[in-house]
């Protein structure tokens, strides 16, 4: 087996003094960063020890297990890498919200009693909102076209992922959530299959599914369903890019409106960053391909291509990425890691703003750019400014099933990006801190209740803000 990353190796250790030692930098030799050292049980002759540590580069198992049995007193119990001890089991169930202890509760919330609320449901379909987990229940779903950076593993691969996003939006955002992962690339059939089971959910959030087929999937569910269609790694995406990228613009004392934006990537992150940048004020915006500027004139494959191609780029700039960056004021990539060197970086306008959020290599990393980027942003959690996702699908979808909206629209998104903005207070705003932690709960909140608000004042809440 190949170790790299978060792995715990259990130890069985004669208790006599240096066995431990020894042990540790044995482990130690192989370049191992030793996280934790935790006891597991003890008798007068040996004691079991967990510890957990950090492969920086991949090692046999074999190999440290063999040079750790090799020491008097030691013995490997097991090894186990600390990502797979997490999703041992999935990582998410399914219990009952009320107490059933006895006959009463069973006739109450099942046969005889389940009668009269199926019969309330027919008689008044929208009461479903109200006596079901309609009510707050999203399907989180993807056919695994597009997992994460790893590209087209299919759905079975694909449910690790959407566990984990179920378990992010009960921990953040207090929605109830539920993995469908669909044995189909086709998007007719993925049509078919969301509308078939929309009416067990308040909302439905597509995931990991590629372009240019998302747009369609997106676009035509959002039109034959009256609940929220959201595609995380579209809008999600776009509210929280936004959200930073105002708060980077404070600290540079530049606006949106004026600023020139060249976005890497044109799929479905890059698409829906570009146009809710241009929704909210940013007037000059080039997005790049594999072959360069998006520009008029040339033929684009797709209908969001050319959308990009005619009405964000009005100089009608061409080139590589290299050459449109000249002069730039703001860097945004959604593409992939290693695009970019310092040189590429000192090539835009004073402060400029560079967010590299190909994970998990970067477009270019932090460290090679501290001196010249005014203000630099990843994916990852391992340096500042982290743009993730978690940060708006919580809050939104609260806030979307509160209000019972019927879709999720611009204004909610600018709303919940502006929430989310507002997040980091103005003593707090930083080149290092742009953007709140995941951790604050206040700001999924603060999202919700702009979401919810903007529903209203949209037009599209089906619930009044007065109804509890």
């Amino acid at each position: 087996m190949e170790l790299l990353g978060d792995i715990v190796i259990r130890l069985q250790l004669e208790n006599r003094p240096g066995t431990l030692a020894r042990a540790l930098q044995c482990i130690a030799s192989f370049g191992i960063g030793i996280e934790a050292v935790d006891l597991v049980s003890s008798t007068t002759s040996v004691k079991v020890r967990d510890i957990s540590m950090t492969v920086p580069q991949p090692l046999s198992s074999e190999e440290l297990e063999h040079a750790l049995n090799a020491l008097p007193g030691v013995t490997v119990v097991h090894v186990s890498d600390r990502v797979f001890l997490a999703h041992l089991g999935g990582k998410i169930e399914i219990s009952p919200k009320r107490p059933i202890v006895n006959r009463a509760d069973l006739s109450l919330i099942y046969t005889p009693g389940v009668a009269k609320v199926c019969t309330a449901i027919a008689q008044d379909p929208f009461a479903a909102f109200n006596l079901t987990l309609k009510n707050d229940t999203v399907a989180v779903v993807t056919d695994g076209s597009a997992i994460l950076g790893l590209g087209n593993l299919g759905p079975l691969a694909a449910l690790p992922v959407m566990e984990g996003k179920a378990a992010l939006f009960k921990r953040f955002g207090n929605v109830n959530a539920v993995p469908i992962c669909l044995d189909t690339q086709d998007p007719q059939a993925i049509i078919e299959t969301v509308e078939r089971i929309a009416p067990a959910f308040g909302g439905i959030n597509l995931e990991d599914i590629a372009a240019p087929k998302c747009f369609v999937i997106e676009q035509t569910l959002q039109e034959r369903l009256k609940i929220p269609v959201f595609h995380d790694d579209q809008h999600g995406t776009a509210i929280v890019v936004l959200a930073a990228l105002r708060n980077a613009l404070r600290i540079v004392g530049k606006s949106l409106s004026q600023v020139r934006i060249v976005i890497s990537g044109a799929g479905a992150a890059g698409y829906a960053i570009a146009r809710l940048l241009h929704e909210s004020g940013a007037e000059e915006i080039i997005v790049c391909d594999r072959t360069g500027a998006l520009a008029a004139g040339v033929p684009q494959p797709s209908p969001q291509k050319r959308w990009m191609a005619e009405e964000l780029n009005p100089r009608q700039l061409r080139g590589s990425l290299r050459e449109v960056l000249h002069g730039a004021d703001v860097f945004i990539g959604v593409s992939a890691g290693g695009l970019l060197n310092r040189d590429d970086i000192r090539t835009m306008a004073a402060k400029p703003i560079v967010f590299a959020l190909a994970n998990p290599i970067p477009e270019v990393m932090p460290q090679e750019i501290a001196d010249l980027g005014a203000v630099v942003a990843t994916g990852r959690s391992d340096f500042p400014n982290q743009i993730n996702n978690v940060l708006a699908f919580p809050g939104v979808f609260a806030g979307a099933l509160r209000s019972r909206a019927t879709t999720i629209n611009a204004e909610m998104m600018r709303a919940a990006s502006e929430a989310l903005a507002d997040g980091v207070a103005p003593e707090e705003l930083s080149p290092e801190f742009i953007i709140p932690s995941v951790f604050d709960t206040h700001v999924q909140e603060q999202i919700a209740q702009a979401t919810e608000e903007a529903a209203r004042r949209t037009g599209v809440a089906q619930r009044d803000g007065s109804v509890q």
